[in-house]
């Protein structure tokens, strides 16, 4: 194999095929990143097994076609530091050199016959969507997935594809978050799929104009997304994601209005208070108005107030502010509504169009 290709976008490459490659790899060959050189084109793959990518790289002089194996962090961390504009990929028996200019290195490279197939993408039963669109409904659910040790089912996203559109549903038990868009050639009835978090974002990362349209394939082990550079492949979780449609409200007995951008300030200043460990803020609602509190014993208390629409006379519930700024950070409206029963139910926050995000309560003293 050799190659001439522009430096920013091989460092650009390696940079999304390092995302992917594990610390602690199950396999040494998993280590490495895959080059493919074909006619005009050059490949980047890497895959931890669970998540892969295939980059392409175009407009790139190919001299030599044929594959390379080579370490994927000390490549990208040469290939990041040198200032050409253009580097050169040759490999000889064994070796792999790569140079710009008067600097150069040679890597020892793999059989490539070791490394992992990695799938390519299907264009049959697709759906297709903007990038903008696909990555902000990843934004306003992934962050709202487990990450602590337990429920293997809650480290992924629930996707979920019904007529002309696509739900995206993440929780940790705590929290929960559910967010849809329209889509083209969606189909109700298909088999629900959970995504490992970590795909979903990197689908989010190879989408470089939002404006660009991306397309998602289901199949019965792995979900793939394609878009002009990349196509992303995650293998799907298997286990038994929780019923949230049972943890959400559906009457409510009480109901709030509030300027998001004040409700958020007002949040973050009690919250400063509030002790790091069982953090709460509590919310009291009385006619018109809202007043925060939040203490901790080592640090005091806090109070703060502002104006609300809330016309059901009293009423009070707490929760870890956190949680709720949070989801504060994606909301798409300037006012933010909350609705809720008793101290002890669920509260949901109506953030945007389609877009419902449900919060534990926590009990504190009065």
């Amino acid at each position: 194999m050799k190659v001439i290709c522009d430096r920013e976008k091989l460092r650009e490459g390696l940079a999304i095929a390092n995302s992917v490659v594990a610390a602690k790899p199950q396999k040494p060959v998993l280590e490495n990143v895959c080059l493919v050189a074909t006619d005009d084109r050059l490949e980047i793959v890497a895959t931890d097994l669970d998540v892969s990518v295939r980059y392409a790289i175009e407009d790139v002089q190919v001299e030599e076609p044929g594959p390379a194996v080579i370490p994927a962090r000390v490549t990208l961390d040469f290939v990041r530091d040198l200032s050409g504009e253009t580097v050169t990929l040759e490999t000889t028996e064994g070796h792999c050199t790569i140079s710009s200019g008067p600097d150069s290195c040679e890597l020892v490279t793999l059989d490539p016959d070791e490394f992992p197939v990695v799938s390519r993408f299907e264009e049959e039963n697709t759906i297709s969507m903007q990038g903008g669109s696909f990555t902000r409904l990843v934004q306003q659910t992934a962050f709202a997935a487990a990450r602590e040790p337990g429920r293997y089912a809650m480290h992924g996203v629930l996707a979920v594809l019904e007529d002309d559109a696509l739900k995206l549903v993440a929780t940790d038990g705590r929290r929960l978050a559910v967010a849809t868009v329209a889509v083209d050639g969606a189909k109700a009835g298909g088999e629900p799929a959970i995504v490992p978090t970590k795909g979903m974002q990197l689908f989010c990362r190879v989408i470089e104009d939002p404006l660009d349209q991306v397309r998602l394939h289901f199949g019965e082990q792995q979900i793939g997304l394609r878009t002009k550079n990349a196509e992303i492949f995650a293998r799907l979780i298997d286990g038994e994601f929780p019923r949230y449609a049972a943890v959400i409200p559906g009457e409510v007995t009480h109901s709030m209005e509030a300027d998001r951008e004040l409700f958020s300030k007002k949040l973050r200043l009690v919250a400063n208070v509030a002790g790091d460990e069982a953090r709460a803020v509590r919310l009291k609602l009385e006619k018109g108005r809202l007043e925060l509190f939040g203490q901790s014993v080592g640090r005091g208390e806090a109070k703060a107030h502002l104006e609300v629409d809330f016309k059901d006379g009293e009423a009070d519930i707490a929760f870890n502010p956190d949680y709720v700024m949070d989801g504060l950070k994606h909301c798409q409206e300037e006012t933010v509504r909350l609705e809720f029963n008793e101290r002890t139910s669920p509260g949901k926050f109506r953030l945007g169009e389609n877009y419902l995000y449900i919060v534990m309560p926590i009990t504190v003293d009065a």
